[in-house]
């Protein structure tokens, strides 16, 4: 499940939480990849042994495979990693993108500049051993692995078979072979609070790469937990060109969040494999700018639109019946334990802050111009469009 995109967003005011001691609430873009990553001054690359790689590592010499590489964040991170001139393999599966419409071929023209693309079955080990027998045909000399994998409903078994089982696929395929010398995770800050199987399957995933690098000095991990992508709030714009209400529970103070952009927070990610200071850390991130709540988020949609303010606010405890409901009959009936889950997933990000560091230069204002100028495609939810 891609972190927040559902209903009006958000996990509990986010602490900055690493291995390393971090006391500021925000980040600085870290400098742009220099031809040479260890050049004195600049972030140099983590290492085999040492933690840091060799001075004169250039970025066309450090291999990255990314799974999860079609999804809505998997494509903008893969772009970035081409645009800085990283040896990128992407692997995807044979149907990907919402609702299943790209082809293979689809795939490959969406990366210009790519190494490698595979396609399979990250569930499959021998398919995710494919990536990275394909990606060894690179004379480089390490292997950065990106997990951008998300269960696409965050249901039940979906999320232990997608946010745990099959990332661990990857990073297990990968060390087995020797080509995981750092692993970058995309996770979520909702798993701060956990209170859903989704959030606790990326916990299960996160505790596992963790122990990995404790018993291997010479292995790395980044943990980015992003707050709320900007598609995720834009759900209702087209209701509002249309002179319909906004919809908010009760006064639309409930949650609030700072969003991140897709273009940032690729941004971000692609550091991770460079920045020191992002080395064997957890990552909470969100996007530039104070959180905003619900109520605001409105108010900046209507003055954007010029019209005038129109309101339906409907109390939490609807949404507390309505998981009752489902919840005994589920008892009853175990067909709607995913659909319970459901619900509790929408009060979740009904009224759970999504707050995280600043970074970036792409403002929610800015996306909700374009959005309401051009439109919102490629900006849809998928599966996740039902919250």
């Amino acid at each position: 499940m891609e972190p927040c995109a559902f209903l009006n967003q958000h996990v509990s005011s986010a602490k900055v939480l690493r291995d390393h001691d971090h006391s500021s609430h925000s980040y600085r873009r870290a400098p742009k990849a220099a031809k040479s990553l260890g050049r004195r001054g600049s972030p140099r690359m983590d290492a085999i042994g040492t933690g840091i790689y060799a001075h004169d590592t250039e970025t066309n010499e450090v291999r990255v495979v990314v799974f999860g590489a079609t999804g809505y964040i998997g494509r903008y991170v893969v772009k970035e990693f081409i645009r800085q001139g990283y040896a990128v393999t992407a692997f995807a599966r044979t149907r990907s993108g919402v609702g299943g419409k790209a082809s293979e071929q689809d795939v490959i023209a969406d990366f210009p500049g790519i190494a490698h693309v595979v396609f399979g079955d990250v569930m499959d080990k021998s398919s995710v051993r494919k990536a990275f027998e394909t990606s060894a045909s690179e004379p480089c000399r390490t292997t950065v692995v990106v997990s951008c994998l998300a269960s696409r409903t965050g249901g039940i078994q979906d999320s232990q078979k997608i946010d745990y089982q099959a990332t661990l696929n990857t990073l297990e395929v990968g060390r087995e072979m020797g080509m995981c010398n750092h692993f970058i995770l995309l996770s979520a800050v909702c798993v701060q609070k956990p209170l859903l199987e989704f959030q606790r399957a990326k916990l299960r995933f996160e505790a596992a790469l963790q122990e990995a690098q404790r018993s291997d000095d010479a292995f790395s991990y980044s943990i980015v937990r992003p707050t709320a992508f900007f598609k995720s709030l834009a759900g209702q714009i087209d209701r509002l060109k249309q002179g319909n209400p906004y919809i908010m529970f009760e006064d639309g103070q409930l949650c609030k969040c700072n969003a991140i952009s897709e273009r940032d927070l690729a941004a971000f990610i692609v550091e991770c494999a460079s920045d020191v200071d992002k080395r064997n850390s957890v990552l909470p991130v969100g996007g530039p700018g104070e959180p905003v709540t619900p109520l605001q988020q409105a108010r900046m949609i209507f003055r954007l639109i010029g019209k005038p303010e129109k309101y339906i606010r409907a109390p939490i405890g609807v949404m507390d019946f309505g998981i009752g409901v489902v919840d005994a009959l589920s008892n009853l009936l175990p067909s709607l334990r995913d659909s319970a889950e459901f619900a509790r997933i929408g009060r979740y990000y009904a009224t759970e802050d999504m707050v995280g560091p600043s970074y970036g230069n792409d403002t929610l204002e800015d996306f909700f111009k374009n959005a309401i100028e051009k439109g919102l495609e490629g900006q849809e939810l998928g599966d996740a469009s039902v919250f």
